[in-house]
């Protein structure tokens, strides 16, 4: 009697797999391993704009890193992977379907001076959701509960001077002679004209590497720093508001909203606020008079529920970032930008296009 009934027959083989199911197994086996690695551990992510110029340069390719601040979990599960939120004019997600925001623990949180990739708080505006926001990258200058003071330029966090980047970028006022500057100076010093005010007057964005052979040139009278003066409104320059009268080189005071921290509520904390208060954390905000109210009810004060970054760019003068449209929530925050891994130059030649001093460089 063959008591062996359960016991595995060895004598049967399996038919061996045909070249298409080969193929289709190391293809999903491909699509899940870099979905479980761009979702959970890093994504490569590009340069495209001058924002961060000195520190990274338009046309770098870098990896990020999602596990320094935790992976946050999809917010629009049904979409597209590895594409954009629209391509070719239509949209790659569903938005039926949102969860809410969630993210894993990581190696630890944002810290002041990190470069970070995040979502455009700003497109909030355009009904978008979180996770198919523009991603942006800046380094953090404040951090939850701080609070940011810009003088002449120069960022103060609770009153002291923050550290430059080693390569921050600024611009400024350029005199000359009459006599241009040779363009293959502007191209070799890596110095953008941003805009010309008169025949011998332009606005220049100059690395700080070359700031003393500029000035050194017989062609050129003054060079002298671009600031807008304290007390000058911009209205373009967050909270959009001239009860406070900031602009891009003089700002704030201002306080950064800390998970857990009640602000009370008046007509300046609440023009400060409540962007954070009513598109960030879902709440409704109207004012009836001198009242305010959130949700229908009567409020003095309010407790926020996340905590909230202030991101600027190294290139100080050509960067759209928090003091245009203020705070990043923590729920728009992807991860830190770790590796220059590959690097191109647009406006190079076919054979320079390639910057091989960059390749496989860290980021700081």
């Amino acid at each position: 009697m063959n008591w062996n009934i359960f016991k595995k027959d060895t004598t049967k083989s399996k038919a061996p797999k045909s070249k298409t199911r080969e193929w289709v197994d190391a293809i999903v086996f491909a699509a899940v391993a870099s979905t479980l690695i761009r979702g959970l551990l890093f994504s490569a992510y590009a340069i495209p704009s001058g924002s961060m110029e000195g520190t990274q340069l338009a046309g770098d390719y870098l990896f990020v890193s999602k596990i320094s601040y935790g992976p946050r979990m999809a917010m629009t599960p049904i979409a597209f992977p590895f594409t954009e939120p629209v391509a070719y004019g239509v949209k790659t997600y569903w938005g039926g379907l949102q969860l809410p925001y969630f993210r894993l623990p990581g190696l630890g949180t944002v810290k002041k001076q990190d470069i970070v990739v995040f979502n455009k708080p700003e497109e909030a505006d355009l009904n978008l959701p979180v996770d198919e926001r523009t991603t942006l990258i800046k380094r953090c200058q404040a951090t939850p509960g701080d609070i940011l003071t810009i003088k002449n330029a120069q960022v103060y966090i609770n009153g002291v001077a923050a550290a430059n980047a080693p390569k921050a970028q600024t611009s400024y006022t350029v005199i000359t002679n009459g006599t241009d500057i040779n363009p293959q100076v502007l191209h070799d010093f890596n110095i953008t004209i941003m805009q010309q005010s008169a025949a011998n007057t332009y606005e220049m964005t100059i690395p700080a590497e070359h700031l003393a052979t500029l000035k050194s040139y017989s062609n050129i009278k003054s060079i002298t720093p671009a600031i807008a003066p304290a007390g000058v409104y911009d209205p373009a320059i967050f909270p959009h508001s001239d009860k406070f009268k900031w602009n891009l080189d003089n700002f704030g005071p201002i306080k950064l909203p800390k998970k857990g921290w009640t602000v009370a509520l008046n007509d300046s904390t609440l023009t400060l606020y409540r962007k954070a208060i009513e598109v960030y954390e879902n709440n409704k905000v109207t004012v009836n008079g001198k009242d305010i109210l959130i949700n229908g009810k009567k409020a003095d004060s309010y407790t926020f529920k996340m905590d909230y970054y202030w991101m600027m760019g190294d290139n100080r003068h050509d960067s759209l970032d928090s003091r245009f449209w203020g705070y990043v929530p923590e729920d728009h925050i992807v991860g830190k930008a770790m590796i220059t891994w590959f690097s191109t130059d647009s406006t190079a030649s076919l054979f320079n296009k390639v910057r091989w001093g960059r390749v496989m460089r860290p980021i700081n």
